[in-house]
């Protein structure tokens, strides 16, 4: 009879599913917590917000958009509820809806950093460049100024002022020297540039946070079969090529990473035979990459 007693004080107040949610969720337990919700009586906006966010988490992102949709239809002040719903709705990639909630947000809260960069986001994937960098521009909070700034390199290296791009890029590495997007699109801009000497340094600094990179091994094949420098590419050919083998499983969309830069396919041919046929430093190459596999 104790025990009982102990475990019902503990317990939620019958009739109250939000405290019975909220205790669920605590408990890492949210589709119990859930279906917690579904027992209350009346519309309560304090539901639908938590019922958006227990749908969030569980990855249920429409179902989300639905309840946070709910609580603006009948509070259209409610800037959580909106925040959220522009969050859902760019997972979701519907980005002309994600970017009018963005923008809708920033009418009841133009001090909100956060949903300006959302909405620079979404007007990238719309191709909205100038308008894209407009919002990173205007951001002006300490907290969010390196994705303002990642933003604004992107825009401008989208707009082709590459320049622009390199120095902001450049700006960004200061704030955050292990930013390995930066150096990424670094590499990429530099090739546009046919810039080899910036391809093979910022790739090598790459390679220095994240061995494995395709983008830094693609880097340094490209800037070392340009200068000819045919061991060297041989060697982080094979690399690359043990790279790509150990990540079959990854997703087709993960595989996707690299830069704008294609060997011919007798140059392929070339390293992979130079590194697997040959003799001398090409073939000490290769084992090194390897593992003389």
């Amino acid at each position: 009879m104790q025990t009982y007693r102990a475990a019902a004080a503990l317990a939620p107040a019958k009739g109250d599913p939000i405290e019975a949610a909220l205790s669920l969720r605590g408990k890492g337990r949210l589709e119990e917590a859930l279906a917690a919700l579904s027992g209350a009586e009346e519309f309560s906006q304090d539901v639908c917000v938590l019922r958006g966010d227990l749908q969030r988490e569980l990855g249920r992102i429409q179902d989300a958009v639905s309840s946070y949709s709910t609580v603006i239809a009948f509070e259209s002040g409610n800037v959580y509820a909106r925040y959220n719903l522009a969050l859902c709705l760019r997972r979701l990639k519907r980005w002309e809806a994600a970017a009018e909630a963005f923008r809708k947000l920033l009418a009841y809260d133009s001090h909100r950093d956060s949903a300006r960069i959302g909405l620079g986001d979404c007007l990238l994937h719309l191709n909205r460049l100038e308008e894209a960098l407009a919002c990173f521009d205007a951001c002006w909070s300490e907290g969010a100024q390196t994705r303002a700034l990642f933003g604004k390199a992107v825009a401008l290296q989208m707009l082709g002022r590459l320049e622009e791009a390199e120095s902001a890029y450049e700006r960004l590495l200061t704030l955050d020297p292990k930013m390995e997007e930066a150096f990424s699109n670094l590499i990429a801009l530099s090739m546009k540039r046919l810039d080899l000497v910036r391809v093979h340094r910022y790739a090598l600094r790459l390679l220095e946070l994240c061995p494995e990179s395709p983008v830094a091994l693609q880097g340094l094949v490209a800037a070392a079969v340009e200068r000819f420098e045919y061991e060297s590419a041989a060697g982080y050919w094979a690399r690359l090529a043990r790279q790509r083998t150990n990540d079959r499983s990854r997703p087709e969309e993960d595989l996707k990473e690299g830069i704008d830069y294609h060997l011919s396919a007798d140059m392929a041919d070339r390293l992979h035979r130079m590194g697997r046929d040959g003799s001398g430093p090409e073939r000490r190459a290769w084992d090194r990459a390897t593992g003389g596999q």
